[in-house]
């Protein structure tokens, strides 16, 4: 993996194509996270529902204020836990397309704690964060473990080696709610605790 080949997925990003890329948990299926078109074509290649919201991924914290209204509770669980295998969930801008948060008023916000993650999204943001795999399938730890029909629907496949596996913890530190429990679930229970 060179510099040639993050340059040439984010040139694809841009394009309104799709591309897969390496996090701190699994590979990822990335797309222009503001383009409407780019983002049903990630639904699609997913086979994912429509009302099943998909996350964007940014290079920093302060990088998703440009698209999501945070508070000083939530400015500072970020500065806690990003990067890292963490969904932060935020109420959205209207920079946000609709389709991306099936409608909804909040948007997952994921700043993933790998170097090559990093490298792309500093080139190109805010990119869709989700699994690159068909829904109901497992999701893919090495490219050698992509699904066909993913590998058939990107642009590029950015190859950062084996990823540990697992999802982010998904956390709506506003509402104090944990929706999916992963890594740093304990911490981040701690941290909620604690702050009231």
């Amino acid at each position: 993996m060179t510099d040639g080949d993050l340059d040439a997925a984010a040139n694809a990003i841009r394009r309104g194509e799709l591309v897969v890329y390496p996090t701190e948990t699994v590979y990822g299926l990335g797309a222009d996270a503001l383009n409407e078109a780019a983002v049903e074509r990630v639904f699609e290649v997913k086979r994912r529902k429509r009302d099943d919201p998909l996350s964007l991924a940014v290079p920093s914290a302060e990088a998703a204020m440009e698209y999501v209204r945070v508070d000083g509770r939530v400015r500072e669980f970020m500065a806690a836990f990003l990067p890292g295998p963490v969904t932060v969930v935020c109420e959205k801008t209207p920079a946000v397309p609709d389709v991306l948060t099936g409608g909804r008023d909040r948007v997952g916000v994921r700043v993933p704690d790998h170097d090559v993650a990093l490298a792309l999204l500093e080139r190109v943001a805010p990119i869709t964060a989700t699994s690159a795999n068909v829904s109901g399938r497992p999701s893919a730890t090495s490219v050698e473990d992509l699904d066909d029909e993913i590998v058939a629907s990107v642009a590029a496949i950015v190859d950062g080696g084996e990823t540990p596996g697992g999802g982010s913890t998904v956390v709506d530190p506003d509402r104090g709610t944990i929706h999916r429990r992963g890594p740093l679930a304990g911490e981040i229970e701690a941290w909620l605790a604690g702050r009231p």
